[in-house]
């Protein structure tokens, strides 16, 4: 094989490449020997019909263009992997011909790493303040670790209230007429969720169980059943059931059971230490993301098209993975909110371009700044990462390729050149008047615990 590379504009390369013959030649016997069974002639049986016979009639280039489909792929990895190229995109592929002597030569175009212009990067200005923990945030995480820990309870000496759970049998009507998909047995409804439309939820309140009620609704007009948009309709509802959250009570014994502590008061110094932990976790994130989005906006890239396409490829293969895991085919996800693939695709070309942008001028700051990732530092990643899909490191690093390895040290030493732009900026602490302030909404009862 050999192969020409061409420097383009626009931080793009040509690779021209040169199949030989006797590779090519093996690559149109499997063609023949995939096609053939599709091929019939008179006096021969499906599937045994000669080549020479086949390549007579149709022409002796009748199976290249699956030979090539099944060359190029390998052929362009070869010749990727030996050049000097440190190609970000898919390649785009043009076929210039196939010779009379068998050779087959085609190109492969592809983006490349472009060059970044450096602007600045130490002394970036971001906003700092102080983590504070105040006695509502341990109370509205006592509350939720509450509302985890509820039991629920069946109501029969009261009528329904503001967010009990009514069970019901529901059929509506528009027109005097049922309606498709206005039916239900035993659904439970939480009252003031406001699952159902208008104001349906408000007119059980008041009603026991046993009760029939007449539930009268509009259908708001931007509603996704056409033929009901705008429509009064009446549903005929029975309760059968009424139940309510029981929340524990706040004291001793409920940290006992949600937690290591036997007094109340541990727990909530527990909690308070674990909010600050995370709250300082968010904040050093939220830093280091300002950070890294100023600097990056002090540089220049010139992004090509063909990689920003594929990086958007990969997002919206990424996506589609995330709905299946949701349970929902990406065809579905489309037809129910009317995006086109084109709309999805644009939309996502924004953040495709960004995403891009920073990895490259990250990249650039770890070779201005010649920053290394130590094999310790790899094989902590490794070790992590392991954990993670529940493995152990050894077993897992048996199965990571050099590539791999080479593309985990570069997201090590991307991470660093992050955390190297937050550790050379300067703070600015404006945001202080903002604590003096809430200080004084929330009043006395609200100082930092």
């Amino acid at each position: 094989m050999n192969v020409n590379v061409e420097k383009l504009e626009g931080s793009r390369a040509k690779l021209t490449i040169t199949v030989d013959k006797e590779t090519f030649a093996k690559s149109r016997d499997a063609a023949y020997k995939k096609n053939k069974n599709k091929i019939s002639m008179p006096g021969f049986r499906k599937g045994k019909v000669p080549r020479k016979m086949i390549e007579r009639m149709y022409g002796k280039n009748v199976f290249d263009d699956d030979a090539m489909n099944m060359c190029a792929p390998d052929a362009y990895k070869e010749a990727a992997d030996g050049s000097d190229l440190d190609i970000i995109s898919s390649p785009e592929f043009d076929v210039v011909e196939v010779t009379d002597d068998g050779e087959f030569i085609f190109e492969a175009t592809v983006a490349v790493k472009p060059e970044v212009k450096l602007g600045l990067y130490e002394g970036i200005e971001v906003a700092a303040r102080k983590v504070r923990i105040l006695k509502k945030d341990v109370d509205a995480e006592l509350e939720r670790v509450r509302e985890q820990n509820a039991r629920m309870v069946e109501v029969t000496d009261r009528p329904i209230k503001d967010g009990d759970i009514a069970k019901i049998d529901f059929e509506g009507f528009v027109d005097g007429e049922a309606f498709e998909g206005g039916k239900g047995e035993n659904y439970d409804l939480v009252i003031g969720s406001h699952s159902f439309i208008d104001n349906f939820e408000d007119q059980l309140i008041g009603k026991s169980i046993g009760d029939d009620v007449d539930v009268n609704v509009t259908f708001p007009e931007e509603y996704h059943q056409p033929e009901l948009k705008g429509k009064p309709a009446l549903f005929k509802v029975h309760i059968n059931g009424i139940t309510e959250k029981e929340l524990p009570k706040l004291d001793d014994e409920f940290a006992e059971e949600v937690s290591e502590f036997s007094l109340l008061e541990d727990y909530k110094k527990d909690i308070k230490k674990n909010l600050k932990e995370k709250r300082e976790a968010e904040a050093k994130a939220a830093r280091e993301q300002e950070a890294v989005e100023k600097a990056v906006a002090n540089c220049t890239v010139d992004l090509p098209k063909q990689a920003v396409d594929t990086q958007v490829e990969e997002m919206a293969r990424e996506f589609a993975y995330r709905l299946q895991m949701q349970g929902m085919r990406i065809d579905q996800y489309m037809q129910m909110t009317g995006l086109t693939t084109e709309k999805l695709l644009a939309d996502m070309r924004p953040e495709a371009e960004n995403r891009l942008k920073t990895r490259f001028v990250l990249e650039a700051i770890v070779e201005a700044e010649n920053i290394e990732v130590t094999d310790e530092e790899v094989d902590k990643e490794i070790e992590n990462v392991a954990t993670m899909y529940g493995q152990k490191p050894e077993d897992y690093k048996k199965d990571l390729t050099e590539t791999d390895l080479k593309n985990m040290r570069l997201d090590l030493g991307v991470k660093k050149a992050a955390e190297f732009i937050c550790d050379h900026a300067d703070n600015y602490w404006k945001a202080d008047d903002d604590v003096e302030k809430e200080d004084a909404e929330n009043g006395k009862e609200e100082e930092e615990e």
